[in-house]
């Protein structure tokens, strides 16, 4: 069992495609992951289920990969509580889940802005190009430098997990310098495919950190470490530029009131 434990989830799932059905039962969703390189017992252990829950579902996975075979299973490393069904955040990650608020509204709009861009107006051209400064400035700059130079530091960065996570930003971050490149060349199919890549990249790593990573590192950090993020935290958001977010939630509320309007004509 050691053998698929320590190997990539996605890999154990399209060898043995019961194992993906299984750890959705237990509201493990691994299966839609584009990634899926976490390895299957860093799965197992940062969703932390219940001791019968966790011993039940992994003598469930052991009967697909073994059948007919008594298999010692490994018990996996316990990191604080077991998670709760009710999701609940820190002071600090709560901030976060916060910004996540508006990255999700910006992100829900994108199909209606690409639905009526005519890729030669200078109107619809700001507004694609306000909408990545959107993406630049506070999704990436903002928010993700949090993660990236507090956050995970109190973590092994190495680890799959966290490189999943990382590689998320890297692709953000191409997918808009592609939007602006396709938008310089008025190739408004080459917009519309990145905008909407990144759409699709950013929902479900929203939710993956929502739901998954931010309540595992909250059970993983003590008191003490909880109040330096809070700290350091505090201390990004008073060297970043308070115009340019001020600016960017302006413009997502903005094109949110502007739909709003022509749905209710």
């Amino acid at each position: 069992m050691e053998q698929y434990l320590n190997a990539p989830v996605k890999e154990v799932i399209t060898k043995f495609p019961k194992v993906g059905k299984i750890l959705e039962e237990y509201e493990i969703g691994c299966v839609p992951c584009n990634v899926g390189s976490c390895l299957l017992k860093d799965v197992v252990e940062i969703h932390n289920l219940a001791d019968e829950e966790e011993k039940e579902m992994m003598a469930r996975i052991s009967r697909v990969i073994y059948p007919g075979q008594e298999v010692e299973i490994p018990r996996t490393e316990r990191q604080g509580k077991v998670r709760s069904k009710e999701l609940t955040y820190s002071p600090p990650m709560k901030r976060l889940v916060d910004e996540h608020v508006l990255i999700k509204k910006w992100i829900a709009l994108i199909p209606q802005v690409l639905e009526i861009f005519d890729v030669h107006s200078e109107d619809d051209r700001k507004i694609i190009i306000e909408g990545v400064n959107f993406i630049r400035s506070y999704a990436d700059r903002l928010h993700h430098g949090k993660e990236e130079d507090i956050l995970f530091k109190y973590f092994d960065e190495t680890s799959d997990i966290f490189k999943t996570m990382l590689d998320d930003h890297v692709e953000g971050r191409s997918h808009a310098k592609a939007t602006l490149e396709a938008l310089e060349k008025r190739d408004r199919q080459g917009v519309v495919d990145h905008l909407m890549a990144y759409r699709a990249l950013l929902t479900e790593h929203i939710k993956k950190e929502d739901e998954i990573l931010f309540p595992w590192m909250d059970r993983s950090l003590s008191v003490k470490q909880v109040g330096e993020l809070f700290s350091k935290f505090n201390a990004a958001d008073d060297r970043a530029d308070q115009d340019g977010i001020e600016r960017c939630e302006k413009f997502v509320l903005e094109i949110e009131k502007k739909f709003r309007k022509e749905e209710s004509k």
